[in-house]
C-alpha cells in the first residue's frame, strides 16, 4: 500500500510539560520525514475553554495587533533554540475562540496534514469536548502526545492510517477509543 507524502507537521502549542513533548514528537517526524513544521498558537487556550459554550456561540477574542505581534514574538523565541538548525518552520498565533474550525480552516488552507497535539490529561477539555473525542471525531491524522510520559501517543483512525508516513514504529503508539468509552466531563 502506498502512503501518502507527508509535507507539512501541524502543532498545536502550548506552554506546559505535555507542550514540550508533543513539540519534540512533531519536530521529529518533520525531520524525518523532510516536512515543514507550522506551529499553532491560540490566544484562548483550548484546554482552558468552557465546555458549556456551543462552538458557534464562542466570540473572537478582541485583540490589537501590537498584542498579536508580542505573542508572536514570545512563541517564535519559545522554540528557537529547541528547533536548531530546523528551519522549515512556521508560526501562527491564532485569535478565533473557535478552535475546531481554526484548525479546520488551516487544514483546508493546507497548512498541515498531520496535527500533533499535547494531551494534558485524559478527558481534558480541549474547545467544547473532551481532548480524545475531539482528535476522534476529527477528519485528519492526529496524535496526541501524553499526558505522563513523552512517548505516550494516541492516534485517531486517519493517523493510523498514515502510520508509515510518521514514521512512529508499532507499539509506540495506542489507538483513541471509540467515542463510548471517553470520560464524562461535568462543568462547574
Amino acid at each position: 500500500m502506498t502512503t501518502p507524502r507527508i509535507e507539512k507537521i501541524g502543532l498545536v502549542a502550548d506552554y506546559s510539560r505535555q507542550g514540550d513533548w508533543a513539540f519534540e514528537t512533531a519536530l521529529e517526524i518533520a525531520r524525518a520525514r523532510g516536512a515543514s513544521l507550522n506551529v499553532f498558537h491560540f490566544l484562548e487556550s483550548p484546554y482552558k475553554a468552557p465546555l458549556d459554550r456551543a462552538p458557534s456561540r464562542v466570540p473572537a477574542m478582541e485583540v490589537d495587533d501590537q498584542t498579536l505581534v508580542q505573542m508572536d514574538r514570545e512563541l517564535r523565541e519559545y522554540y528557537d533554540e529547541r528547533l536548531g538548525d530546523f528551519v522549515e518552520v512556521g508560526f501562527r498565533v491564532c485569535d478565533s475562540g473557535r478552535h475546531n474550525l481554526e484548525l479546520r480552516l488551516c487544514l483546508k488552507r493546507k497548512e498541515y496534514q498531520v496535527l500533533v497535539i499535547p494531551h494534558l490529561g485524559y478527558g481534558a477539555p480541549f474547545g467544547n469536548m473532551p481532548i480524545e473525542e475531539f482528535a476522534y471525531r476529527f477528519n485528519a491524522p492526529i496524535i496526541l502526545v501524553g499526558p505522563e510520559r513523552p512517548d505516550q501517543r494516541l492516534l485517531n483512525t486517519p493517523a493510523q492510517v498514515i502510520l508509515g508516513s510518521v514514521s512512529l514504529p508499532l507499539g509506540a503508539w495506542s489507538p483513541i477509543s471509540a467515542p463510548s468509552t471517553f470520560q464524562t466531563l461535568s462543568v462547574i
